[in-house]
């Protein structure tokens, strides 16, 4: 920012007050240079002509992940269902533009996430007395010497050669089996504690500190003495190694009242597969699917919407370590909202399917999904479970397995209103359920159908759910990302140049 001077001629010795005048304006000549903002000209003679606050933000493409562009949707199922023969709802909405996962997260992708939470643990323990005490492995002051938060050093290797220390805290991780001796590592260790900023509620106008600003009706006096009570998520280890979740009211007391802390225990279930099918040999899933490298790329599964949205938190924090000084602009990933999943599923021209035509196999007789096509017939398809993700086409949106393969989480609590009930601008329903509250409003919704559901349960408008904390053989999920600026696209959707 510089202010333009206008040349002088014929410069006469200076009164001391016209020196004063000129020193002022050298001095607020060279502070505007230093801030770089732009002042108006004098040139324009005294018009408005706008600040900067700097370039604008270049969003690079997240790894994996496309580009959903913002624009509308006829969300639900139009005609009455052949199914179950009733006539679901339907709205007309707009959504915002996002960034979403290609494929389904897979178990190669889970996987890293399970062993950065033994990762973290191991170092922790580490640097605990009782396993060695190396405290290289605990960053307590930064490179000024000045003391901060404890948190861990990753750039400091794991031990390749353990001594008996060592030794005893990798040991800690796992649990040996007393009859058949396998040595596995112990799921119920692998607790991820992360904690979430509630924007939405702090920005709420019922939650401002200062009474006046709650309420800007004139009319009505200001009650300088009422409380406002919130509501906040807690969680902690207790001393038995359980974790207790708490939801807390309590009355407003400042911004710290809106930070939400979760503890959640992320190791898939791998009994799923027994549990979902009674009377079923499904032991080789059991034993084999998560751990299996022959598994790496199909799709998670045995996984709630809790660890799912662990997991999203964690992909969050994962990436802004990479990143510089940019990294404030940046979305964190979650689960697509209801609405989102089905427009991005339906593709650019909103079909029924994620493919152009409605039949579910093209004319060479090969099917566009992995799903259930006939009577106890799962194979019919090519596949008996699940499938490596991205064999089937993308849609046009360049997602796969939008239909079929597995099930998938979203954001969005589930109702029988549906859409009904939902704004026609980047529609949400979300309810953070308390530990205590009735076990019917744990319901989340889930889209897209699954390798054991039939072709009307493959529609990109076909509605289910499942309770938030239960595992399924049948469910997985991918993550969204909003865009750090959907000013970047024109009207119709696209990128500028």
């Amino acid at each position: 920012m510089m202010l333009k001077l206008k040349k002088i001629a014929h410069i006469s010795p200076l009164s001391h007050r016209e020196g004063l005048g000129v020193s002022l304006l050298f001095i607020l000549f060279m502070l505007t240079s230093c801030f770089g903002g732009k002042l108006s000209q004098t040139s324009q003679g005294g018009e408005v002509t706008g600040r900067s606050t700097g370039r604008g933000f270049q969003e690079p493409t997240p790894y994996g992940m496309t580009l959903i562009n913002r624009g509308f949707l006829k969300m639900g199922i139009e005609k009455e269902d052949s199914l179950w023969g009733k006539i679901t709802p339907t709205k007309d909405i707009s959504v915002d533009g996002f960034w979403m996962d290609e494929y389904e997260v897979t178990n190669a992708k889970y996987r890293q996430f399970v062993m950065w939470v033994r990762d973290s643990i191991l170092r922790t323990r580490l640097a605990d007395p009782a396993y060695g005490g190396d405290e290289t492995y605990m960053i307590t002051e930064d490179k000024n010497g000045d003391p901060v938060t404890p948190h861990l050093n990753w750039k400091k290797n794991l031990p390749r050669k353990p001594n008996e220390d060592e030794q005893r805290a990798i040991e800690s991780l796992y649990i040996t089996n007393p009859v058949t001796g396998e040595k596995a590592l112990d799921a119920s260790q692998m607790n991820y504690r992360y904690e979430i900023y509630d924007y939405v509620t702090a920005a709420l106008r019922r939650n401002r500190l200062v009474a006046a600003e709650r309420d800007l009706n004139t009319d009505h006096a200001v009650n300088e003495q009422e409380v406002v009570m919130i509501s906040k998520d807690t969680a902690y280890i207790d001393d038995e190694g359980r974790i207790v979740r708490e939801t807390i009211n309590r009355p407003l007391s400042g911004p710290w009242d809106f930070l939400n802390t979760y503890i959640v225990n992320i190791y898939p279930d791998t009994t799923c597969w027994v549990n979902d099918f009674t009377n079923s040999d499904n032991e080789m899933y059991l034993r084999n699917y998560f751990s299996n490298p022959t598994y790496n790329e199909y799709p998670v599964v045995g996984v709630t919407w809790e660890q799912a949205n662990a997991f999203c938190a964690w992909r969050t924090d994962y990436l802004l370590k990479g990143l510089a000084g940019a990294a404030r602009y940046i979305q964190r990933y979650r689960l697509p909202t209801e609405a989102e999943w089905e427009y991005a599923a339906r593709g650019k021209d909103g079909t029924e399917f994620p493919w152009e035509n409605q039949d579910v196999k093209n004319g060479d007789g090969c099917f566009y999904a992995n799903f259930k096509p006939d009577r106890g017939n799962y194979t019919k398809d090519g596949n008996l479970i699940t499938s490596k993700t991205g064999i089937y086409s993308a849609n046009s949106n360049g997602l796969y397995d939008m239909a079929g393969n597995v099930a998938e989480w979203t954001s969005t609590i589930y109702t029988e209103a549906g859409v009904e009930a939902m704004n026609d601008f980047n529609p949400q329903l979300e309810y953070k359920a308390a530990k205590e509250d009735p076990y019917r409003l744990k319901k989340k919704s889930v889209r897209g159908g699954s390798w054991k559901d039939p072709e009307s349960y493959i529609r990109s408008a076909w509605r289910s759910w499942e309770y938030q904390n239960q595992p399924r053989s049948y469910i997985g999920f991918r993550c969204v990302r909003s865009l750090a600026s959907s000013a970047s696209l024109n009207a119709k959707g696209r990128k500028k140049r």
